[in-house]
């Protein structure tokens, strides 16, 4: 069973990756790249600036190299073009490789079918859970925008995501109203909490770009969840099956 996880985890990773890594390179790799552009004026102005106020910060996709001392250090990022393409298929590749195996992780602890309707389900509610309802606090952001400091963010990134996880599997896999009840009230806490944003928010993006980069990395987001729920759902029955003819083989 562990070997059919990983392997499946990594042949649904591999074909969802490599088919949203071309994706993204079309749709919002060149809004980076054009987001960056305004990050490094901003630089450039500014070498030293930290910080809008208080709590503000600006997101930098390359931050300045150096020491709390000032001195220079070099820093290492892949060169743009073929070697920076590379790195990011790479980490899209990765990332579809864990989502396949939280995918099946989550199904078989829930004891449901695999197969490709039902995967495709669950990888709707991953998307929902882990991609749409957190940025609807947080939408996904550009270099050069503002921000709030790192930490908070993450707290409540982490927390909306695991209670609308468990909210959605309550209230889609319950019968009980109240218990329905319970999970919508406690996916709506983190809203009513509010994430964490600056007090002055000011970026050096236009608007429109970043929110066509918002519009755009969710609708890549929402793929990628999509394309790797359909490679689980097709390719873990074939490996049951093989498994299953395999032992037979064997036994006769």
């Amino acid at each position: 069973m562990v070997n059919r996880v990983l392997t499946v985890s990594l042949l649904a990773g591999l074909l969802a990756g490599l088919v949203i890594a071309a994706l993204q390179h079309v749709t919002t790799t060149p809004l980076i790249l054009k987001a960056e552009t305004y990050e490094a004026a901003m630089r450039a102005a500014a070498p030293s600036f930290a910080s809008f106020d208080g709590q503000a910060r600006v997101i930098l996709a390359h931050g300045p190299a150096g020491d709390a001392a000032g001195h220079d250090h070099a820093e290492w990022k892949p060169q743009d073009g073929l070697q920076r393409t590379a790195f990011t298929t790479l980490v899209t590749v990765a990332t579809a490789i864990g989502f396949a195996a939280l995918l099946l992780g989550a199904m078989i602890a829930a004891n449901e079918t695999i197969d490709d309707r039902r995967a495709l389900a669950w990888a709707v509610c991953g998307f929902l859970a882990f991609g749409l309802v957190p940025a609807a606090g947080l939408a996904p952001e550009l270099p050069g925008s503002a921000a709030a400091e790192l930490l908070p963010r993450q707290i409540w990134w982490v927390a909306t995501a695991l209670v609308t996880a468990g909210g959605l599997f309550v209230f889609l896999r319950m019968e009980a109203g109240w218990l329905r009840a319970l999970a919508v009230l406690a996916m709506l806490v983190p809203h009513l909490i509010g994430a964490p944003h600056p007090a002055a928010p000011e970026s050096k993006v236009p608007a429109e770009i970043a929110a066509h980069f918002t519009a755009l990395s969710l609708s890549v987001q929402a793929a990628l969840w999509l394309a790797t729920g359909l490679a689980v759902g097709v390719i873990w029955p074939r490996m049951t099956r093989k498994d299953l003819a395999t032992r037979r083989a064997a036994k006769a």
